[in-house]
Formats: C-alpha cells, structure tokens, sequence
C-alpha cells in the first residue's frame, strides 16, 4: 500500500507497446533500470504496462532499439492531477476576469442624452450636470440620489419648472421642462386693416375698429375693410383695428405634366458590412472592399449587448447599402391630369395659409400633344383676405 502511495505521488502512466519483438523491449528496458508495473499481455498480444512518470521519459530509446511502438493508455497521480487544476484555475480566472470586465464597464456611465430644451443650449445643461458628477465615464455608484440631482438642476438651471435624471443601464437621461412664458407682443401702432387682394367677402368679424364692408360685399385689392377710426366727425379716435376678413379669391393655373415619370426602385443588389460599436466609436469587421454602386441608399442597424436589466456600452452595428435605379413609369392621361391638380392645390394652399379652403376648381383648357397634358384650372379658395396699414402719419390730425 505503500508503495501504492508512493507510485501515485511520482505519476503513473499506462502504456501499450506493440511491435516486432516486445519480450526484447521488456528485457532491455528492465535491464537499463526501467520499472515496468503491471504486464500483461492482450488476447492480439499487445503488451500493457504501467511506468512510473520520470520512467516514462526514458523508455524513448529502448522502444526505438527493438523496433516498437508505444501508445498512452492512462495517465494517474499527483503530477496529473495538478495539472489539470491548473487549467481550470485559468479557466475560472478568465470567467471571473470576464465578470469583473463586465462589472467595471456596467458601472461607467457611457451615454448622456438631454432632451426637452429649447431656449436653454445642450451645453448650459451638460455644465450644469457635470457639477453634479454627471458626466462620461463617471462611477455610477459615486453619483447621488437621482431625484436629489434633479431638485438641484431644476434649481442651478433658469428658466426651468422640472429636470428629471434618470439612470438607465449606462445611459443617463436629462428630461428639461422649460418655463412657459407668455408671448410678448410687440407694440401695435393704429392701423386700418385692408384687402390683400380682390376678392368676395365671405366673413367679417371686426374686434377692434369699424367694419366698412358687409359679407357678399366685392372689393379690390387696398381696399378699406376694418377701419382704425372710429366715431364721427366732429368726435372721432384712432385705434388699433384687429379682426377677421375671410373672401372667395381666385388662383389660375397653367400646369404641363409629362406622361412618363421617373422613380427609383431597387435592384436588389446589397452590399452588407458589420460594425463593432464601444461607447461612441465604431469599428468596422466585416464587408471590406465589394460592390460599388452608382446610385445606393444605407439603411444602419445597431444592436447593443444588454444583461438583465443592463444595457452595456458595446454592441452591433449593421449597414446594408441597396443598390438603387431610375425606372421610367408611363401615366395615363388621368393619372397625369389627378397628379398636376394635386401639385397645384398643394402650390395653392401654401400661398394662401394654412387656413384656406379649396372651394372649387374649374378645368378651363385642357389638351395631351407631345407626351405631355397641359391644362389651365381656375381655383376659388376661401381665404383670409387681410393685410395691416399702418396710420401713423395721422396721429397729428
């Protein structure tokens, strides 16, 4: 048992020799000092036997001198058995290397996005929080409360009701909500109010000043509508005249739209490329060199690692570059003439204001000759028909 003990201490190993002459390796091996343990022949004649480790390193010359050969079968003992852990110890290391990394990089704070600002700058902000310990790659654990930061910033920054901080993962987002602050109007001198163009009154609404025209009423361009004087002759007042004139206006058209049109479409041909995203920097690994296309459109895709409830500072990014073309669409006569009077309201509508209504339209000349239709319309728009002249040259009066 001793001896047992001993053996396990130096390392067995067990090997199969196989060859021409085996009895001649035994000899000769026994013979130079060799230990061979445990022979024992298989029923092929393969010899099995255990050495111990530091025999094993000189059996090389024997084997080569009556022409064997020599297999490990097993391998037992101390030496064996701390090797072994010390591979596992470099394995748990690095697992536990991986999670302290994943520790330290999940404990920075990556991002800072600010949103809701619009009379503060972004930088006034960042200051701000920066005083606050919030700033890039700082420890989140050395920040304070989140809400206590958000008092003090709503404090530090002016013309703000509330700042909100919140900690998400490595991101750490500033929501400002900004004072609301009454419109300052500018100073308004006595004016009339006046037609901007000829026109049929619809509306009339005088607030302030003396309506002159009635609905139904035509005027012309210039014309007097809201009177800044009010009163009579002998007892009058210049005013500020405020209100609504809305009248049906008039808007001809010549419009030619050609029954071929072009539009891009895709061929299907991509080229893809992969993108390994730290923090704010990007590193392109895949997709080198390719394709080239004259006309192409990028559609980007980023994907970010996340664990639990974590959202780490690395990840993916996919970029796929379609490959695009012009392809010529021929119309029919009524899909040129749907697209020429749409092209037409939209034109008619932002030169007349948001609150214009497109009352009719009226088709007044319409031919197809050299692939394209030509057309004049005649729209009649409700609109707001006012526009402001000043009377200060009168206050002396």
């Amino acid at each position: 048992m001793k001896q047992d003990n001993v053996n396990w201490m130096k390392g067995q190993v067990t090997i199969q020799v196989r060859g021409e002459a085996p009895e001649a390796f035994i000899n000769e091996a026994l013979a130079g000092g060799i230990r061979l343990m445990g022979l024992r022949w298989s029923k092929d004649r393969l010899l099995y036997c255990e050495v111990s480790l530091s025999d094993f390193f000189r059996i090389k010359p024997y084997l080569k001198r009556t022409g064997c050969r020599m297999r490990v079968k097993g391998r037992k003992g101390l030496p064996f058995m701390l090797a072994r852990a010390e591979k596992r110890i470099w394995f748990a290391g690095g697992l536990a290397l991986f999670f302290l990394l994943l520790f330290i990089l999940s404990s920075l704070v990556w991002k800072i996005e600010v949103v809701g600002y619009e009379r503060l700058s972004e930088e006034q902000i960042l200051q701000a929080a920066k005083k606050e310990g919030i700033r890039l790659f700082q420890w989140s654990y050395r920040l304070d409360d989140m809400n206590d930061i958000s008092k003090r910033l709503t404090s530090a920054l002016p013309d703000t009701n509330w700042v909100g901080v919140e900690k998400k993962g490595t991101k750490i987002k500033i929501q400002v909500v900004e004072q609301t602050k009454p419109e300052q109007l500018p100073l308004q001198s006595p004016r009339h109010l006046v037609a901007s163009m000829d026109a049929v009154v619809t509306q009339i609404v005088a607030e302030n000043g003396k309506a002159v025209v009635t609905k139904n009423s035509r005027v012309k361009k210039g014309q007097t509508l809201i009177s800044g004087i009010i009163g009579n002759e002998t007892n009058s007042k210049i005013v500020v005249a405020k209100g609504i004139v809305r009248g049906l206006a008039w808007y001809e058209y010549s419009i030619e739209t050609p029954l071929t049109q072009q539009a891009k479409v895709y061929t299907g041909n991509k080229k893809t490329s992969w993108h390994l995203v730290i923090g704010s920097r990007m590193l392109q690994v895949s997709g080198f060199g390719g394709m080239k296309f004259d006309a192409s459109e990028t559609i980007t895709k980023e994907e970010q690692v996340s664990w639990r409830n974590i959202t780490l500072p690395f990840g993916r990014l996919k970029k796929t570059v379609m490959e695009t073309a012009t392809e010529e669409r021929e119309l029919t006569v009524e899909e040129a003439r749907s697209t020429a009077i749409l092209q037409a309201k939209a034109d008619v509508l932002e030169k007349a204001g948001l609150d214009a209504i497109i009352v009719d339209e009226i088709v007044l000349h319409e031919k197809t000759d050299n692939g394209k239709v030509y057309m004049k319309v005649l729209f009649e728009v409700d609109q707001s028909i006012v526009k402001e002249l000043p009377l200060v040259h009168m206050q002396g009066d």
